[in-house]
């Protein structure tokens, strides 16, 4: 199927890896829902096939109310991307339970809500895709961030679930696993790096090392990945995760 004409839903998408994927997929014809919690940052981007729509993924009404509105202005959506997340790092006795449940509500409750709300309209059609955008840190854990690596692995479960519950469809289920790219948490990675007594340079060196081809990852990188996986010659990957970290993991 060509992705011309189809609905796109991108979460997340006013900034970076969102962003990214949602112009990609524009570029190639898809009228493609933004969300995010700021409007006057999707606005700023908005135009060429993005529309955009404030929507706080931790607020469950909020996406019903927002996906079902995107759905009666351009029809059901056939692209959902649950990209929407923070980052944020502590040690294990330093997270606190607001934490954790401020990074859980986000990155896991709130993907599964879009990939459900996504779901309802996207199953009367006869061709589909979901893609979540976890992380490295969901496939190998990441030091400091149990929390974050933690929603993260949940994420993949998510999909893994779903490539199951729905095989053999016209829907496959998808997930993404970058490591560190340059959007704009990297500048929030590098504020926490240093309070921790690093240089700015030491802390940039810890993010650029932990990609295996030592370099930050771009993410346009990303989106072409997402754009492969809506073409016709990935309609046999399923229920996988994407490694997007510069080598073997």
């Amino acid at each position: 199927m060509s992705i011309n004409g189809a609905h796109a839903l991108v979460t997340g998408g006013g900034t970076g890896i969102g962003l990214a994927t949602a112009r990609a997929l524009a570029a190639q014809g898809s009228l493609v829902t933004i969300t995010g919690r700021r409007l006057e940052v999707l606005q700023d981007v908005a135009g060429d096939g993005l529309f955009p729509l404030a929507m706080d993924v931790t607020d469950e009404s909020a996406q019903r109310d927002t996906i079902a509105k995107a759905v009666a202005a351009r029809g059901p959506i056939q692209i959902c991307v649950a990209n929407a997340g923070i980052a944020e790092g502590r040690a294990l006795q330093k997270t606190e339970m607001d934490l954790w449940r401020k990074i859980m509500a986000t990155n896991l409750d709130g993907a599964f809500i879009t990939i459900r709300e996504a779901m309802r309209s996207m199953v009367d059609t006869d061709w589909g895709r979901v893609i979540a955008v976890s992380s490295i840190a969901g496939i190998r854990g990441l030091k400091g961030g149990g929390a974050y690596a933690a929603s993260k692995h949940g994420l993949i479960g998510l999909i893994r679930s779903y490539s199951e519950e729905y095989l053999g469809g016209p829907i496959t289920f998808n997930a993404l696993c970058p490591g560190y790219v340059d959007t704009p948490i990297i500048d929030a990675n590098l504020d926490a790096i240093q309070k921790r007594g690093f240089s700015q340079e030491q802390a940039m060196e810890m993010m650029v090392g932990s990609n295996l081809h030592k370099r930050l990852i771009d993410a346009d990188e990303v989106a072409q990945a997402a754009l492969w996986l809506c073409a016709p010659a990935a309609s046999s990957v399923n229920g996988q995760t994407i490694n997007i970290a510069g080598g073997q993991v």
